[in-house]
């Protein structure tokens, strides 16, 4: 028998066992805290609470591509009628990206009425979400530091003119993770009519400096949305849930060779997403599965918008199965294959209106329909808005507008029939009570259960967040 000259009694044994019980304790707190230094998640889209009293759920951000005009959508200005034809007093022409061009003040080529009990004006080119003004809360006077496509486009979805910044989606999946387990969390479709991508292309929803996990899943708008949603021929289930196993088994093992080495947990997570999207997705994207009421809906009897109509349904479709945050473009890359009125401002806008109109309308009666729109924070506009003067050359048309656009949200927390701010007496800049791109992020954030301040990322050095150092909650449109 081993003879022990140092015994160790039942209270001593207690007390150290118990120390190293509290340690452990310890960590398993900090670890639930997200405290522990060098930490990674196995599962970094994993559905996690919102820091305060969300209103939302989840986010359908409809983004009108190269630059809706306000004076013509929804910003109605009786002034422009009276000084169609003029010259405008002190404009500066390099407000605009055309300095050479720019002609009169011009009225809209549109008729207008006041729709719902918020005697909303609107103009002809929404008859079908003229029926829903009482659910939106409008913002009148936005606006915005580049009078440039791409800069302003990184700008309404990052925060920053510049490239490489996290887009607002990543910000909301990094904050939150996701609710479904067998789809994206974050999900982008472009216009599918051969006019290819925004300017700036994938990096309007890239991650930036955030973890590659939280970037946008683009969507193909013809063919098959992605790749290897299919199983591969060949390998019955069994044998792809083999290889899958195997795969996490060696990359486990590496990963506890490298605890810090935080990719790996993200990588077995994206294969597992991969398999268990190939039987998810396709039920998700089939709309034929919906009823025909619904799909007349949202317009996909109607050829000229059936495009839009099956993207805002499927949309539909995501939200309800838990995708956190869907964004959908209307328009292209090139001035007249989007929202991008140079020339002829009233065939262009007539066009896309027509596209989108009826699949919106038709979205938020779906929604709202569904009981999904107390939850579901719809939001509505481009990256800049149109100049009150013609743009000269061909029919007339309007240039950018960096100074003056209108956003409208509904549903998620929103105060129906609402008009925040207002632009002066021919719509060319924000004058009353002006709201920043920081913000319309910050009443995002707000709406999805965020301080805006208090959402960061430490990368070089520092913090950061998507407002950088600046943005207020416009609290006049929050219920």
């Amino acid at each position: 028998m081993w003879n022990n000259p140092n015994p160790v009694s039942r209270r001593d044994l207690l007390r150290r066992a118990g120390c190293g019980a509290g340690l452990l304790g310890l960590a398993g707190l900090l670890r639930d805290e997200h405290l522990l230094g060098g930490e990674t998640s196995a599962d970094p889209l994993l559905a996690r609470p919102a820091p305060h009293r969300a209103r939302a759920r989840s986010v359908i951000w409809l983004f009108m591509n190269g630059g809706p005009s306000q004076v013509d959508t929804w910003d109605y200005k009786p002034g422009l009628i009276r000084s169609d034809g003029k010259e405008l007093e002190g404009f500066d022409k390099k407000t605009g990206f055309f300095a050479e061009s720019v002609g009169p003040i011009m009225k809209s080529p549109f008729s207008w009425a006041q729709y719902g009990d918020s005697g909303t004006w609107v103009s002809d080119l929404f008859p079908h979400l003229s029926a829903h003004v009482d659910k939106m809360a409008f913002l009148h006077s936005c606006h915005t530091q580049s009078n440039n496509h791409s800069p302003a486009l990184f700008m309404i979805n990052t925060g920053s003119t510049r490239m490489g910044f996290p887009c607002v989606g990543s910000w909301v999946t990094y904050g939150l993770g996701s609710e479904s387990r067998n789809l994206p969390a974050f999900v982008v479709m472009s216009d599918p009519l051969d006019r290819g991508l925004p300017k700036g292309n994938a990096s309007n929803w890239g991650a930036g400096f955030l973890p590659s996990v939280y970037q946008g899943t683009w969507l193909r708008p013809k063919g098959e949305p992605m790749d290897n949603l299919l199983p591969p021929g060949g390998a019955g289930p069994l044998d792809q849930r083999a290889q899958l196993d195997l795969l996490a088994r060696l990359n486990q093992r590496q990963s506890a060779g490298s605890p810090i080495e935080g990719e790996l947990g993200a990588r077995i997570g994206s294969f597992e997403l991969a398999y268990r999207m190939q039987t998810a997705a396709p039920e998700t994207f089939d709309i034929t599965r919906e009823p025909a009421r619904v799909q007349r809906l949202y317009g996909l009897d109607q050829p000229h918008c059936r495009h839009v109509a099956a993207q805002c349904l499927m949309a539909r479709r995501m939200v309800e199965r838990g995708v956190r945050f869907v964004q959908i473009y209307s328009g292209g890359m090139e001035n007249q294959r989007s929202w991008d009125g140079h020339e002829d401002i009233a065939g262009n806008h007539r066009g896309f209106a027509r596209e989108t109109d009826q699949p919106i309308a038709g979205l938020l009666s779906d929604l709202d329909q569904r009981g999904l729109l107390d939850e579901t924070l719809v939001i509505w506009g481009g990256e800049f808005g149109r100049l009150p003067v013609s743009q000269k050359g061909g029919k007339p048309g309007r240039d950018h507008n960096p100074h003056a656009f209108t956003y409208w949200m509904a549903g998620g927390g929103v105060r129906g029939g609402m008009h925040h701010g207002s632009t002066d007496e021919l719509g060319h800049r924000a004058a009353i009570d002006r709201v920043s791109i920081n913000d319309l992020h910050a009443t995002i954030l707000h709406l999805m259960g965020f301080d805006h301040e208090r959402l960061t990322y430490f990368h070089n050095g520092r913090h950061f967040r998507l407002t950088d150092v600046s943005g207020e909650v416009v609290r006049s449109i929050v219920s």
